[in-house]
Formats: structure tokens, sequence, C-alpha cells
């Protein structure tokens, strides 16, 4: 009788710690989304506030957070104080591009690393990784000097064509391509399929989730780029959003409603490309689980 109370005891001894690390658990994971979603809250809450109104000491803490009355105004006045439309084509051109370029140069330099066998393939590989290693900033200097050798200064040339090789894309593409079963690639050389149709054929198709999360990084990277092309684009006209925005701050004022406004419409894109790539990613958990 007393073995059975003991056990019985110890059981609900065993669920009281499980409720409580749980509960320490969700109480640390809410304390960091909310940490996470406070700042998103204040963008948009400024974005909507008269213009004046936010370093106002003379109203409840509350109302920094929920404007009592919504100022949609803020949007109109910041895409037309500058030429939004315009920065806003820019951007997508010049997002688009480097998105395309960096993931077909990553895919065929990842397949190339991966699956064909040639001398001093690993030596070039690791010299081509040991990229990563150096800093942008000690890059931008020869880089720009070379671009303006090609009279590419002020073009988008100057943006596209630098961004459109990575190491790090590569490197995560061809990871993933010495997951997929080399059964695959014998029997399609079996059938007499050569070497792009089997990397056009069955490499790409069966990598779509690795392809969604380059797709997703490289277009985040371009779309919030500004130190680049602040340093080789000259035209107003040719400026990208993140350049753009800066012209809401000056040296003695920042009009932060406009400014906010303008940062919540420049983050549209990105949520789209997140939306229609995410399922990918759910995907490729999936997979990871099946091969575990």
């Amino acid at each position: 009788m007393d073995h059975e109370v003991n056990v019985e005891t110890l059981k609900r001894a065993a669920r009281i710690k499980m409720v409580v690390q749980k509960l320490v658990a969700y109480t640390f994971l809410t304390a960091g989304a909310a940490a996470m979603v406070a700042p998103f809250l204040w963008m948009v809450t400024t974005s909507l506030k008269e213009p004046g109104s936010i370093f106002s000491y003379q109203r409840p803490w509350w109302e920094d957070w929920i404007p009592i009355q919504f100022y949609w105004k803020n949007y109109v006045l910041a895409w037309k104080a500058v030429p939004f439309a315009r920065f806003y084509i820019n951007s997508i051109f010049v997002s688009i591009c480097v998105t395309l370029g960096q993931v077909v140069t990553s895919a065929m330099a990842a397949y190339a690393f991966a699956r064909l066998n040639f001398p001093g393939r690993d030596k070039l590989f690791f010299a081509y990784l040991a990229t990563m290693m150096v800093p942008g900033a000690v890059t931008m200097i020869p880089v720009f000097i070379l671009l303006r050798m090609l009279g590419w200064i002020d073009t988008y040339k100057a943006v596209i064509f630098p961004g459109i090789f990575t190491a790090y894309g590569t490197f995560l593409l061809r990871q993933f391509f010495l997951t997929l079963p080399k059964e695959l690639e014998d029997a399609a050389k079996i059938d007499g399929c050569s070497y792009f149709g089997i990397f056009w054929k069955i490499i790409l198709p069966l990598s779509k989730p690795a392809l969604a999360t380059l797709t997703t990084f490289t277009f985040m990277g371009s779309w919030l780029n500004f130190m680049w092309p602040l340093i080789v684009l000259n035209t107003h006209n040719k400026f990208t959003l993140p350049v753009g925005l800066a012209y809401f701050q000056s040296l003695h004022f920042t009009d932060w409603t406009q400014l906010m406004a303008g940062s919540l419409m420049m983050i549209l894109p990105i949520l789209i490309v997140f939306i229609f790539t995410q399922r990918y990613f759910v995907e490729g958990i999936k997979l990871t689980g099946i091969k575990g």
C-alpha cells in the first residue's frame, strides 16, 4: 500500500514539475515575443499619430501605444513628400534582378561543387567559401574603383551585378544538394539525360525549400540594402527606398510620423515574399522529419 502511495506521489510531483517547466518556458517565450513585437507596434502607432505629438509628455503613457485618433493622412503625406512611387519601382527592379541573379548563379555553382567531379573541386570550394570571412566594408573601395573604371557608377548595373554572386548562397544550396539521393541522378544518366537536364529536371524541383530560403534572404537583403546604393548612385530618380527614406531626416528635424508611415509601406513587399515562400519552409521541415 505504501509503495502504491509513493508511486502516485512521484507521478503527481512529476506532473507538477512538468507544468512548472512549461509555465516558465511559456513565460520566457511570451516575454521574448513581446520584446520583438513592441518596436513594430510603436512604429505602427507612430505612423498614425498627429505630427508633433510623438514626444509630448502631457498625456497618459498608454496613449503612446494606442492613439485616440488615427491620423491616416500621414501615409498620403509620406507618399507625396518624396517620389515614393519612383523609389518603390527602383527597389522592386533592383531586388528582383539581384534575387534572380543570385539564385541562378548560386544554384549552378552549388550543383557543380556538389555533383560534378573535377580536379581541385574541394580546394576551390573552400577558397570560395573563405571569401565569407572578408567583411563587406573591406571590399567596398576596390569594387567601387572597378565599377568606376567600367563606367557603371550611377547606374543600376552598379547596384545589381556586385550582389548576384555570393558564397553564402552557394554553400547553402550545395549542402542541400548533397542530401538528395544519388540514385535519382544515376537513373537519369542511364536514360540519357545530360548534366543540365539533371540539374533542371531533378535537382531544382527537389530543392524548392532551399531555393525558397535563399530567395527570401536575398530579397530581404537587397530590399533593405542602404549603404551600397547610397555610395554608387547619385541621381535622385535612381535611389532605392532605404536611401529615399533618409529624406525624412535632416540635421535639426525628423518627421517621425511620415518616416514610420514610409517604413511600413516599405516592408509590405517583404511580407508578400514571405507569405508566398513560407509553405516551402514547412515542406522543408516535413522532409527533414521524414529523413530523420
